[in-house]
């Protein structure tokens, strides 16, 4: 596996991507972190403590807004020099309007968490500015968590027009609960890592959930009463029964993901059935889709079709 030096982390000023970018700083032969964020001045901040907690002063700002493909693509445009791996972290519940429609065609939950990615992946590598490996934060929910109430997402023919309305919001309507649709918006991009880890067979695309964790913000635009719920009231009781755990344990499968090379290429590592917290393995044990090479390419030809 080729020696990883330099990474990008999106979504790095706050919550897991900031605390992966910290872990990272601590490993040997690590010369060079991006944050990928939307807001300079929360960077900056970002930057600056991390400099402060690590000791190194290693960081570098890269203003980008995965929702915004604008955004990705002028942000590939400043890098000067080719960057050993990408952590794809930026995603969330979509904001306060997760089902309006971007100027790329794509509800902004959809882009936030799967377009924007993916046209940064695709720049990066027709510029030739990705040596390594690729990690995507992928989810247990893109199987279904029953004991949280999260429901198996369902696909009727996983083909290229059912993963175009996921993308559209087609096929959820403009009412569906957020909560609801990311699940299988997670599962469609898990496929699409896939997709490009057979399209790409000299990077490792390694999909890698960081389990159910404590103290992020993706649930922040979520209503009241649900943030409520799931950011507070789930913090603080779902650790006593397995069912979350710290950040910091959630940054670290990001680093094992990208440093260990027994995590195999096209594959998604998340939790045991049954939780979202607890020793990674392979989902393709779980969930025999993961393994659809036809789902997987018609995942990825979908979302091309949007970048």
């Amino acid at each position: 596996m080729h020696t990883i030096k330099t990474v990008l982390i999106t979504g790095a000023n706050a919550g897991l991507g900031f605390e992966a970018a910290r872990q990272l700083a601590s490993q040997k032969g690590i010369t060079k972190i991006f944050l990928g964020c939307r807001n300079r001045k929360k960077a900056v901040e970002a930057k600056d403590k991390l400099i402060s907690l690590t000791g190194k002063d290693i960081f570098e700002v890269l203003i980008l807004d995965v929702s915004d493909s604008n955004s990705v693509h002028n942000a590939v445009s400043e890098l000067s020099s080719p960057i050993d791996a990408v952590v794809l972290n930026a995603g969330g519940t979509g904001g306060k309007t997760p089902h309006q429609l971007t100027q790329d065609g794509v509800t902004n939950i959809f882009a936030s968490n799967v377009l924007g990615h993916a046209v940064l992946v695709e720049s990066l590598i027709k510029s030739q500015l990705v040596t390594s490996t690729i990690l995507y934060a992928g989810s247990e929910t893109a199987r279904g968590i029953p004991k949280m109430g999260v429901a198996k997402p369902e696909l009727s023919s996983t083909s290229i027009e059912e993963f175009t309305a996921i993308a559209n919001g087609n096929k959820f309507g403009s009412n569906a609960d957020p909560l609801d649709v990311y699940g299988t918006i997670k599962l469609t991009a898990t496929l699409w890592m896939s997709s490009m880890a057979r399209q790409y067979p000299h990077l490792r695309f390694i999909t890698m959930s960081p389990g159910g964790t404590t103290g992020t913000n993706g649930m922040d635009d979520l209503p009241v009463l649900k943030k409520i719920l799931f950011k507070y009231i789930g913090s603080l009781f779902m650790p006593l029964i397995g069912m979350m755990h710290s950040v910091e344990k959630g940054a670290s499968r990001y680093i094992e993901g990208l440093l260990d090379p027994r995590f195999e290429s096209g594959h998604f590592y998340a939790s045991r059935a049954g939780s979202p917290t607890g020793p990674v393995v392979d989902q393709l044990c779980l969930e025999p889709l993961f393994g659809n090479v036809v789902a997987q390419d018609n995942a990825r030809n979908a979302i091309q079709k949007f970048s």
